[in-house]
């Protein structure tokens, strides 16, 4: 498609000096706004919401009992108030927030008598009126979930008013973290997300612990953490409610105990060129690796049980490849091997938990089953939105406490954790498949795993429950709270500079696509957006190798004159690109002092298509999400730019495009606050 004369004119004139003059912008209170949600997340399995809110004036926390759960809770609402408000949270006060569990009879009396009193384990009762604010745990867990909701309903001007009584449908809500380099930074912001979203266990990834055996025989992974980091993640954890439950693979996926080609004359096939399943059938696999790294990790993690994975096992490599493990066959090996982890465990009064797929396949599953201990814990993954109970029941039905195991897809977790519920599974597992050594991706490249972990959270709490609008959004607010507070600023008007119309009646606007694909559910003139204000007038659209945008500008210059904190820019690309990272243009950022800061457009990170709703990077923040006139789910995200020099004028912001398939498309610009 060609550009109309009109827009060709445009395009023409977008760098001459007549456009030099500032762009008009508007000055407004609420540029951009931090607020809490109205919802909460899980959703209380009964809850009523009376107008009104208990003034922050005068609260004090008051806590019945002495368990280390009410510890916890307090602990963690005065880090929401003091991250939130930048307020203290003090002990007594006028009006109290109460803590504790039925176990006090007075509390139980209260509860019975507001009408909310739960004996359902880790329930709760919660309600905020005039009078204070109450958590009366059916236990001390119970106490523990009913802080995390009391905190949800704190708000820059007090607690809103709430009564509710609350229960988890799933007995076992397990998230999936990884041990690696990258531990602490990553696993000290997911801890505390993992117990505000009411998980109560962690199932780590610890292959490559630098367990002492690993170092002494020299196959200890360089990328590994210590064996004190994983003791540390292990107490965190603890002490935010969540059981530890170490997931170190056995039989196969054991690429860990070969790194640096040691250990080659356990392995199962010798022809491997990636080894991937050791020998059951030597007694060195167990004495040598197996069973020491099984002792550390009873030692470091303290665990009531430990997942010894046993999935995927004849995926890859030939198992059985040995002429003596040909002649026992591939059951015998599966038993004997689990047998002797499940016993070793036993011992040491350790459970054992294994995922379902090489056990209970169809192939075995009328034998197999039937040779392993009933108490061995069942994960039965599956990764797909349509999800039935079939599997699960038949494994509760050979007498195995099961549990479902979900990923990322929209749609999975839900759906499994309510096939969970109907064939009685005991919990549910948020798994998570980043790659070894991948932690940060959580943040930055895979961020879509740790979006599922909100919708999981919620599901497995409440599976009847509404699934969660603005997933990513709560995830990016959960992982890197900031505190309530709107900012001022000014909204640019980018009208002199549209290139397209976000509607398209006649094929000559957004991307040529017609009325029915374009962005006209958007919006236009001032919209709130996120956490975000912006004036749309259009889109400044550049080139990109499309037929509809070859003919557009290359680079558009916006002149500003103005200082500002941050800039926020409301943008997308018309069309993917075919791999994340891909640099699609960047931002200019002139100052007045002739200074000259770049923003690259990485695509995924900083910018993506209208129709890419993958979030895999939180280095944008969730934006617009709608649908065109059609039907297809699209979006436009925000990145915001921390300006280094807020003290110096922003003369101008050039957007340039490398006019590939991606091409940057500006929709609206904020300054965020006004320099210092």
């Amino acid at each position: 498609m060609r550009l109309t004369t009109p827009l060709l004119l445009s395009a023409a004139l977008l760098l001459s000096p007549a456009l030099a003059a500032p762009l008009p912008v508007t000055p407004v209170p609420d540029a951009r706004v931090t607020a809490p949600r109205a919802d909460l997340v899980p959703q209380p399995q009964k809850a009523e919401f009376p107008a009104g809110t208990l003034p922050l004036t005068g609260l004090g926390v008051k806590v019945v009992g002495n368990t280390p759960e009410l510890g916890w809770a307090v602990r963690d609402l005065r880090e929401q108030w003091q991250t939130r408000l930048g307020a203290n949270l003090p002990e007594g006060g006028k009006t109290p927030i109460v803590i504790g569990t039925r176990a006090d009879a007075g509390l139980a009396a209260k509860a019975k008598a507001a009408g909310l009193y739960t004996e359902t384990p880790e329930g709760y009762a919660l309600w905020v009126d005039s009078t204070g604010a109450y958590v009366v745990g059916a236990d001390a867990r119970g106490a523990y979930s009913g802080a995390q909701t009391l905190r949800q309903l704190l708000t820059p001007n007090g607690l809103r008013f709430a009564r509710i009584q609350d229960t988890p449908a799933l007995a076992q809500r397990v998230a999936m973290l990884y041990l690696d380099g990258s531990s602490q930074s990553v696993n000290d912001r997911l801890i505390p997300l993992l117990a505000q979203l009411k998980y109560n266990a962690v199932l780590v990834m610890s292959d490559y612990v630098q367990w002492d055996v690993a170092r002494a025989g020299g196959w200890a992974h360089p990328g590994g953490v210590t064996k004190a980091e994983a003791a540390r993640v292990a107490k965190l954890a603890r002490e935010h409610g969540l059981e530890v439950i170490p997931l170190i693979e056995t039989l196969g996926h054991t690429s860990w105990m070969f790194q640096g080609n040691k250990n080659l004359d356990l392995v199962q096939d010798p022809d491997s060129q990636n080894p991937f399943a050791y020998d059951t059938l030597n007694p060195q696999t167990y004495d040598r690796v197996v069973f020491p790294v099984l002792r550390e990790a009873i030692e470091v993690f303290q665990p009531k049980v430990i997942h010894i994975g046993h999935d995927e096992v004849r995926n890859r490599d030939r198992f059985p490849a040995r002429e003596n493990g040909k002649a026992a066959g591939f059951e015998k090996l599966f038993v004997d091997d689990t047998l002797k982890l499940h016993d070793f465990l036993k011992a040491q009064n350790v459970g054992t938990m294994i995922w379902h797929d090489a056990a209970f396949s169809d192939s075995v599953i009328a034998t197999l089953p039937a040779k392993l201990p009933k108490d061995i814990q069942v994960a039965y993954w599956n990764y797909t939105a349509d999800t039935n109970t079939d599997t699960m029941r038949r494994i509760k039905a050979l007498g195995f406490p099961v549990l479902g195991a979900s990923w990322a897809e929209v749609g999975n977790a839900e759906g499994l954790s309510r096939a969970a519920v109907q064939a009685g599974a005991v919990g549910m597992i948020q798994t998570r498949w980043s790659g070894y050594f991948g932690n940060p991706s959580i943040w930055d490249g895979m961020a879509e795993q740790g979006v599922a972990l909100v919708r999981a959270g919620a599901s497995f709490w409440n599976p009847a429950g509404q699934a969660v609008k603005g997933a990513d959004a709560l995830y990016r607010d959960l992982y890197a709270p900031s505190p309530y507070r709107q900012t001022a600023g000014s909204l640019v008007n980018l009208a002199p500079l549209v290139t397209r119309k976000l509607t398209d009646e006649d094929g000559t606007g957004w991307i040529g696509k017609g009325p029915d694909t374009d962005l006209r559910n958007l919006g236009s003139g001032t919209v709130r957006i996120g956490n975000y204000r912006f004036d749309v007038r259009g889109a400044v659209m550049l080139r990109g190798n499309r037929a509809a945008a070859k003919e557009l500008p290359e680079r558009v210059t916006l002149e500003l004159g103005r200082k500002a904190d941050a800039l926020a820019f409301l943008h997308t690309t018309g069309w993917p690109a075919p791999t994340n990272r891909e640099v699609i243009g960047r931002y200019e950022i002139r100052y007045a002092d002739g200074s000259v800061l770049n923003q690259p457009l990485e695509y995924g990170r900083h910018i993506r298509a209208w129709t890419d709703t993958l979030p895999s990077s939180m280095i944008s923040a969730p934006g617009w999400v709608g649908k065109t006139r059609d039907g297809l789910d699209v979006n436009v995200p925000v990145l915001e730019w921390t300006n280094p020099k807020p003290g110096v004028v922003i003369q101008s912001v050039t957007m340039v495009s490398e006019g590939k398939g991606a091409n940057p498309t500006l929709l609206g610009l904020t300054l965020i606050g006004g320099g210092k």
